[in-house]
């Protein structure tokens, strides 16, 4: 793999990583752009002990443009994008409209009880390929591999950032679940504190009695099988018992690894061909491209490590053809799910379109 370090016309750093060693990646961003924004303040709720990132500049960022606009695509001689570059393998740069940044601004007093401080940190955009009318389901294994590179390098770096305590990449796809940029491409938010669900699961973690809970329940669905949905010699993905979503995919390596960066070469090629089957036995589902958002739950920089374990987790808001799966009172006010679809049956479905 080649790693090429370059900036944007703003400032903005941005990284080519390419399968080729004579990959030219001197072309330089020709746009007058105008100067990046603060960064958002965060301001604390004391009554859910959250943090709340408050980003009015992100209003404004680029919304569903037309193809021959996307900012995702690589430059032409007639027109310029955020990729310098007239062909890309896998790229990532800094958000232009990111939630987190170390652009900082001037922060006062709100009131009331919420405490505010800088929304510090960064936020990247990985586009896994150039062509913009693909997925991630067509990837090849190589170029997912490639993505997973990407992936790996960013945690690693991310975690060494001041004040950073966890490195989140994912991918949201499909206008019903509000993409902006129908590009293929994912983010990563490097936060400054450990993210809610991150504290809920590690705080099971720490008072769960067995040996590993993650570890524990993946040996229990691999035991079980109703639920499993695709696995191999490194990986298994199965729908959990208690899945919130209509379909939802957990795709665990067999080994316990903190984060990305500590993935060896042949889980990461193990990854590969298992994970895009899952993405395409969901559009095979309804004949549909699926909505879903795919997130990568890694340990935090410096809280819980020993008791983390790396998964993916996958899941689509579709449930039926032609119905979506909103978040109504229960689940936005309350944080309670109900689920339509019993899980078991979530997952014979998957597994009847898997690719064998």
């Amino acid at each position: 793999m080649k790693r090429t370090i370059t900036h944007l016309a703003d400032g903005r750093e941005l990284i080519y990583f390419d399968r080729r060693d004579d990959a030219d990646r001197s072309a330089i961003d020709r746009r007058a752009l105008d100067p990046r924004p603060v960064a958002s303040e965060l301001r604390y709720d004391p009554l859910t002990e959250e943090w709340i990132a408050i980003a009015g500049h992100r209003q404004t960022r680029t919304f569903l443009p037309p193809t021959d606009e996307c900012p995702l695509c690589p430059s032409s001689d007639t027109r310029a994008s955020e990729i310098p570059s007239y062909d890309y393998d896998v790229v990532v740069f800094e958000n232009r409209f990111p939630s987190f940044s170390g652009n900082f601004g001037t922060y006062g007093d709100v009131g009331g009880l919420s405490e505010v401080r800088p929304g510090m940190g960064r936020c990247e955009v990985v586009c896994f390929t150039s062509e913009h009318s693909s997925s991630f389901s067509r990837l090849s294994n190589a170029q997912v591999a490639l993505v997973m590179e990407a992936w790996a390098d960013r945690t690693a770096e991310l975690s060494g950032i001041e004040g950073v305590e966890q490195v989140f990449p994912f991918e949201n796809r499909g206008e019903e679940i509000g993409i902006t940029l129908a590009h293929p491409h994912g983010q990563i938010y490097a936060y400054p504190y450990v993210t809610p669900r991150t504290k809920l699961q590690l705080g099971a973690a720490s008072r769960y009695t067995g040996g590993n809970l993650f570890a524990d329940v993946l040996a229990a669905e691999r035991s079980a099988g109703t639920r499993v949905v695709a696995s191999n010699e490194l990986w298994t993905a199965f729908v959990p018992a208690a899945a919130r979503w209509p379909f939802e995919v957990h795709v665990y390596p067999h080994r316990q690894v903190p984060d990305l960066a500590a993935l060896s070469e042949e889980e990461r090629a193990a990854f590969a061909p298992l994970y895009t089957s899952v993405l395409r036995a969901l559009d095979a589902l309804f004949g549909v491209a699926m909505p879903y958002i795919s997130a990568w739950h890694q340990a935090p920089v410096r809280y819980g490590r020993d008791l983390a374990y790396l998964h993916l987790e996958l899941f689509s808001i579709r449930r039926a053809p032609g119905k979506l799966k909103f978040l109504a009172g229960s689940e936005s006010a309350m944080g309670a799910f109900v689920n339509d679809v019993l899980p078991e049956e979530a997952a014979r479905m998957l597994r009847s379109r898997i690719d064998h």
